[in-house]
């Protein structure tokens, strides 16, 4: 059975009394925050240990947490959650062998601003990750930013513009396709491979037929194709496959493609996702379907 703190890393690193009670009870909860496996952050917020544990490495090192372990600190969800702190000190300063243990360690000049609260500025974080990780990772990372209202889309489009050197064009790039609507960094991901295929589409996106009203995870109307990120914890149980089951088939009559994906093959088998994708859209355009990507076997499907 999942732990509490594997469904939490699951979800980005934080999240909600209500996101952990559609996967476990109110006593694994309490168990999992007296074992220290989970901490509470907040009424009703919950992150993972490794938030404090950066807050301490940084803090000992004197130096800010950044990137990653900065969206953490802010309260976002990040596709990974990182094994190590990420922290930005002052450029020139040297850092002893000893002191780069447990931290990934960037140099750049701070605010004071920066520096008293020990984290980076929200806007500054989503471009610092947008700048060095892969864009479904900073995609996540920015619609959280977004979402929680840490930034607005008019902010980081302008900071982005305005973005210089090393990374710049891939900020732009986060900061031109970032929506708050995406519902968790699941979709996030999974808009970032449509999108590294050429598919845009629009989260959370409402589609009102005769008989039908559905809000899908991902969708376009242009293309009707309705995208769905499937989670064990909201579609696990009998009423919940009946649900999906009479949308899938509505969604058919309607004549509209539905493409349902699992969060294992969108976080971890991302060549096949993105080949099913480009796949649809060829199929939609008359031309050929090439041969499906090797897929790694897990247990359950080896059994």
């Amino acid at each position: 059975m999942t732990s509490v703190a594997e469904t939490l890393r699951r979800l980005g690193g934080c999240a909600t009394w209500t996101e952990l009670r559609g996967a476990h009870s109110a006593r694994a909860l309490r168990r999992a925050c007296a074992s220290g496996s989970v901490v509470r952050t907040a009424r009703g917020r919950y992150s993972l240990p490794e938030v404090d544990e950066h807050r301490a490495l940084a803090a000992a090192r004197t130096a800010t947490l950044s990137h990653l372990s900065a969206a953490l600190a802010h309260g976002w969800k990040v596709k990974t959650v990182p094994d190590c702190a990420w922290v930005t000190v002052r450029r020139k300063r040297r850092l002893r062998p000893a002191d780069r243990e447990g931290i990934r360690p960037h140099w750049h000049d701070l605010t004071e601003a920066e520096l008293a609260a020990g984290v980076t500025a929200p806007v500054r974080t989503v471009l610092d990750c947008a700048r060095v990780l892969p864009f479904d990772e900073a995609l996540a990372v920015a619609d959280s930013a977004v979402r929680a209202g840490a930034v607005s889309l008019g902010e980081l489009r302008e900071a982005a513009g305005s973005t210089r050197g090393p990374g710049a064009t891939a900020a732009r790039r986060v900061a031109r396709h970032a929506d708050g609507r995406a519902a968790n960094p699941f979709e996030s991901v999974l808009r970032a491979l449509a999108l590294e295929v050429g598919l845009v589409l629009t989260p959370q996106l409402v589609i009102a037929e005769p008989g039908l009203f559905a809000v899908v995870d991902l969708g376009s109307e242009e293309l009707r194709l309705a995208v769905e990120a499937d989670g064990f914890e909201t579609h696990g149980t009998r009423r919940g496959l009946r649900k999906d089951c009479r949308r899938h088939t509505e969604l058919a009559v309607h004549a509209w493609s539905s493409l349902r994906y699992v969060y294992e093959d969108v976080m971890f088998e991302q060549e096949w996702t993105c080949w099913t994708l480009r796949s649809w859209a060829d199929v939609r355009a008359g031309r050929p379907v090439s041969s499906p990507p090797l897929r790694a076997q897990g247990p359950a499907e080896a059994a």
